[in-house]
């Protein structure tokens, strides 16, 4: 069985190739998931737009939502105005929510640092910050794990090392 102690990367290079992949799995697989689904995909996260930009390309028809404390991405790979979300996105999810915008069909939360005890309290919070967002059927993606009230964890695609991404559904 894969772990992430048993493939412990060499080195950061190898340890970004092997998350990067793993995000890309997850979201392709993710895609097949929700293609009955109406509903946008929300972005946690902009950084350098690249997954914006892979998302843009499984996802043509939908609205993309992104949300970033500032933007810092390639000028190809940014949202217009009306789909970015800009500040802290423990504030501007709640903001979303009350949009009265469809709810969401895919959340993607790339949200992961090098502080662990930063990223579980934010994941932690950030599980029942998106009940009010998504729909039931709904596919969550994350670089970290969720504390969730009633979603499904899901099996991740092949080769993906548990604890480098997680995916659930929501019920």
């Amino acid at each position: 069985m894969l772990t992430a102690k048993t493939l412990r990367p060499a080195s950061r290079l190898d340890a970004f190739i092997r998350r990067i992949a793993a995000q890309r799995a997850c979201l392709n697989a993710a895609a097949a998931l929700i293609a009955p689904l109406d509903g946008p995909v929300l972005e946690l996260g902009l950084g350098n737009g690249r997954t914006f930009d892979h998302l843009r390309t499984l996802f043509p028809a939908r609205d993309i939502y992104v949300f970033d404390i500032e933007v810092a991405a390639h000028p190809a790979c940014i949202p217009d105005n009306a789909h970015m979300r800009l500040g802290d996105f423990r504030e501007s999810l709640p903001g979303f929510a009350r949009e009265g915008k469809p709810p969401a069909a895919l959340v993607h939360a790339d949200i992961g640092s090098p502080d662990r005890a930063r990223d579980a309290a934010l994941a932690a919070w950030l599980g029942p910050a998106l009940v009010p967002v998504v729909r039931p059927g709904a596919i969550v993606a994350t670089d970290r794990a969720l504390v969730t009230v009633d979603w499904e964890a899901l099996d991740l695609p092949a080769g993906i090392v548990p604890g480098d991404y997680s995916m659930y559904r929501v019920r």
